[in-house]
């Protein structure tokens, strides 16, 4: 059976997919919603306007991450 639940978990985890919803970013984060769109409006993650929407390059969710560990190291 594909539910709406199962076809997010295929697209999270979708090595091809070159673009993410902020859902999508923020699954793969662990992160709530919310606090990604606060990532992204204060520039810590990258965004890309597709017309009116809004999308997360899914190399934008590593890099993210890397600058986190960096940070933590340099701490």
């Amino acid at each position: 059976m594909n539910t709406p639940e199962s076809a997010a978990t295929l697209t999270d985890d979708d090595p091809t997919v070159a673009l993410l919803t902020v859902k999508e970013a923020a699954r793969r984060l662990r992160i709530g919603r919310t606090y990604c769109y606060q990532l992204i409006r204060t520039g810590q993650l990258e965004t890309v306007a597709l017309g009116r929407l809004r999308r997360v390059p899914a190399t934008a969710v590593p890099e993210f991450v890397a600058r986190l560990r960096a940070a933590n190291r340099a701490a």
